[in-house]
């Protein structure tokens, strides 16, 4: 089953195992407030888990976890989209913020930038990111993902108790092959970014 190795990461697949240091950061309503989703109980982080292992291969989710000790700190989200001509993915993550502030979530995802560039052949790649949720659009800009634009009111994930849409306003961002190629010396080393 394929892994990925960072310098201090280990990405890989989800495991049932995997359900508490889940839980662990998906039960804080800050750190779902973005999400398409609701707190996760302990139940919830089990049937995750246990789902995102049984799809294997096919899974969205890739549990993101520290090399010295395998604890799990985040997960990413990379799915390719429709059509599937076009060769495009989208790519998202999730993270305990424990872990916020030591480059993390930017390593885990510029490894999987590189992988999809250069294993799978993408032409593009694409995030989605609430306006307001500075740290994730920030952390794109790191990786060089070129704001494409802005949507105003485009999506809701909740509603209020009377049933009405929570809308949302999100930034679209997206890098093609051609840019990450040309970009990919400017990198600088992925541990000295920040988030």
């Amino acid at each position: 089953m394929k892994e990925f190795i960072t310098d201090r990461l280990v990405i890989r697949r989800f495991k049932t195992d995997d359900w508490k240091d889940l839980y662990e950061y998906m039960c804080i309503p800050n750190v779902i407030f973005y999400e398409p989703y609701e707190v996760f109980n302990e139940e919830d982080s089990v049937n995750a888990a246990k789902n995102r292992e049984t799809q294997g291969e096919e899974s969205c989710f890739w549990a993101v976890c520290l090399k010295e000790d395998n604890k799990m700190i985040g997960n990413l989200y990379f799915q390719k989209q429709e059509p599937e001509d076009f060769m495009t993915w989208e790519i998202g993550y999730v993270f305990n913020p424990k872990y916020y502030g030591r480059g993390y979530a930017t390593e885990a995802s510029f490894k999987m930038l590189e992988y999809a560039f250069e294993e799978l052949k993408a032409h593009r790649i694409t995030a989605g990111v609430n306006m307001n949720n500075t740290k994730s659009w920030r952390l794109l800009e790191r990786l060089k993902m070129r704001r494409e634009g802005l949507f105003l009111q485009n999506v809701f994930f909740k509603k209020t108790a009377d049933g009405k849409p929570i809308w949302h306003d999100s930034y679209r961002y997206g890098m093609l092959a051609s840019e990450w190629f040309e970009n990919k010396s400017k990198y600088s080393k992925v541990t000295t970014f920040e988030f």
